[in-house]
């Protein structure tokens, strides 16, 4: 059970259909908030959508590819009309890459990857600081990678998109800091989700091959990825501006 508590306030998740999405989609519900649904995946979403309303939440999912501005301005805007306002959002849509050497990805893979995970934190951003600046203020937490502040051979793009997110965080923070919006990030390690199964190969020799990576000796569990996400979000989190919080087991520790 959460200490925090969101009672009252309205939560925006993108990438909400699993994993770390749909996790941190109950941690909020499970710490009162209100919750908006975002993702490309029409029926994990809803899915989502009913686990949040069984722990007596009202959920709103919409439908949404974030790399489109227009779909992500109307979830935003239809989240103010079904929930009335926009406290806190998650940035948590995002794709992964097969390991490539840089020589050989394509322009349209690059694209790709540029347009979900870097273009679409730039949107999501873009309307959701809107709304909170009307608003009175609020806080967004972006998801990136361990990617994100380390080199991984065979992951350069998708490694440049995570480094962007970092620089925009950063950067966005300091902007906003000053009218009441609170802007960080979360790094996660490697998290046991959907994404981890498909980079992995769904093997036990591949789920092997990544867990050997983590000084814990073990996958972390999406819930602890929530966790970090309802912490920076809370007043408990309020004097952290412009953070990149690693939560890797120790992943980048000798390598960052």
């Amino acid at each position: 059970m959460s200490t925090a508590d969101f009672s009252g306030k309205v939560a925006f998740i993108t990438g909400a259909g699993v994993g770390i999405g749909r996790a941190t989609a109950l941690a909020f519900a499970d710490a009162g908030a209100d919750l908006a649904l975002a993702s490309i995946g029409e029926t994990d979403l809803l899915e989502t959508a009913r686990l949040v309303e069984e722990r007596g939440r009202p959920a709103h999912a919409v439908v949404c590819d974030v790399a489109r501005s227009s779909d992500i301005a109307a979830a935003v805007s239809s989240t103010i009309e079904k929930l009335g306002r926009l406290d806190v959002a998650i940035n948590n849509a995002g794709i992964e890459q097969p390991p490539t050497p840089l020589a050989e990805t394509t322009e349209e893979d690059w694209n790709r990857l540029i347009g979900v995970n870097l273009t679409g934190v730039f949107l999501s951003m873009k309307y959701e600081i809107r709304a909170m600046s009307s608003g009175g203020g609020g806080s967004i937490v972006n998801l990136f990678s361990g990617a994100g502040v380390v080199g991984i051979s065979g992951q350069a793009a998708y490694a440049a998109t995570k480094h962007g997110i970092i620089g925009m965080t950063k950067s966005a923070a300091l902007e906003y800091a000053a009218d009441g919006i609170q802007i960080n990030a979360i790094c996660p390690g490697i998290i046991d989700t959907p994404m981890m199964g498909r980079f992995s190969g769904g093997t036990p020799e591949g789920r092997a091959r990544v867990i050997a990576q983590e000084p814990i000796g073990r996958m972390g569990r999406p819930e602890e990825i929530a966790s970090a996400a309802l912490w920076l979000a809370s007043d408990n989190g309020g004097f952290t501006i412009g953070h990149a919080l690693v939560v890797d087991g120790g992943q980048t520790v000798g390598i960052s």
